[in-house]
């Protein structure tokens, strides 16, 4: 398997959608069909079944990716072992955050780090409420930790650092608030609002945006609108006034990945990919 197919099956395999593959990989999703089909053709098996409600993995896809995940994150963290040992990894590794509680809910990715590379001081920043990327763009912190997919221009996406649900913020009042779990279908007809740099499918065009977090939530509160947010907001923005109702099973995820300039994958930023990627 070539490079490209490794990374293809793979997301593939994690995602389980072609159309999220493609986003996530900066593909056409003709692309990752031809790919699988490509490499089915070749072993001979099928990898996945498909039907028009789900992508699924064969018990021989999920075997090979099992596989094939442990041998591609041993060569991953030896690349990035090599890299660290020509040039050194000590010094200070700005990490900005879109949303600080990952630093919590990640802790244990960045204890690895610490441990791997004792030399290097890890510093926290929190990057601006609605451009997540602006300490990055400006190299005021070496890598970003946000919300996948990274698709904009002059940056690179990096491995998944920590992944969890989405919740729906509300009103307390609003029709939804007594709902046990909501869906896509339920954004449409309501006032969507956008925290930091929300992906598709939760995004809704076009976005109504606050100032600050604090400003976000006083109008949810006030029945201005609705956010899908990240699972851990139900914890760590819970107030009287607010409802967070968890999407159905099924739904998207949210994923916080490492996020860099492109062209500035320095050593410690390598090191730091490889130590949060999962099995190294």
């Amino acid at each position: 398997m070539e490079r490209r197919e490794i990374e293809i099956f793979l997301t593939l395999a994690e995602e389980l959608h072609f159309g999220r593959t493609a986003e996530r990989l900066l593909v056409s999703q003709a692309r990752v069909s031809q790919t699988i089909a490509k490499l089915e053709r070749r072993f001979g098996v099928s990898l996945f079944e498909r039907t028009s409600r789900r992508v699924a993995l064969t018990p021989v896809g999920a075997a090979l990716y099992t596989d094939v995940r442990a041998g591609h994150d041993r060569i991953e963290k030896g690349v990035a072992a090599a890299v660290a040992a020509g040039r050194g990894v000590t010094g200070t590794l700005a990490v900005g955050l879109e949303a600080p509680a990952v630093a919590e809910l990640a802790a244990g990715a960045f204890a690895r780090f610490r441990a791997r590379h004792p030399g290097v001081e890890v510093v926290f920043r929190e990057t601006g409420f609605t451009d997540p990327l602006d300490l990055l763009r400006a190299g005021d912190v070496d890598v970003a930790v946000t919300n996948a997919p990274v698709d904009e221009d002059g940056f690179e996406e990096g491995p998944e650092v920590y992944r969890e649900p989405a919740v729906l913020a509300m009103a307390r009042a609003h029709r939804l608030a007594a709902r046990e779990t909501v869906a896509l279908p339920d954004l449409d007809g309501e006032t969507v609002f956008r925290a930091g740099r929300r992906a598709a499918p939760y995004r809704r065009e076009p976005d109504r945006t606050a100032a600050t977090l604090l400003d976000l939530m006083a109008l949810i509160a006030a029945g201005e609108g609705v956010c899908p947010l990240a699972a851990h907001a139900a914890d760590y923005f819970a107030r009287p006034s607010l409802a967070m109702v968890p999407f159905a099973p099924g739904s998207p995820s949210v994923r916080w990945v490492l996020c860099w300039r492109r062209g500035q994958r320095t050593a410690r930023v390598a090191a730091l990919a490889a130590a949060v990627s999962p099995g190294t």
